[in-house]
């Protein structure tokens, strides 16, 4: 998490076991309070869902057609053609 990224409160009720195990898994993995542990969650469920979203990316750029060959000649053409578009944007 960014150290200047604001925090705000949500609160939410659990059955006593699950407080517990928090409150123990909090400790055990080093986090100094209940929230780091919750927060630490919820960024590793983030980064899970975009690994997630990234393979279903990759996948669909694999389904998408023929493979082409990219050599250093494509990207130059790549290049030049983003050139221009952004030229064009830009005017």
């Amino acid at each position: 998490m960014k150290r200047d990224a604001e925090l705000t409160t949500m609160n939410i009720s659990l059955p006593q076991v699950q407080r517990d195990f928090v409150e123990a898994a909090a400790t055990r993995t080093g986090c100094t309070t209940t929230s780091e542990y919750v927060r630490r969650l919820i960024h590793e469920a983030q980064r899970k869902e975009a690994q997630e979203e990234l393979e279903r990316q990759l996948l669909a750029g694999l389904d998408s057609g023929d493979p082409i060959e990219v050599t250093p000649e494509y990207l130059a053409q790549m290049r030049r053609e983003l050139t221009k578009r952004i030229g064009r944007r830009k005017s």
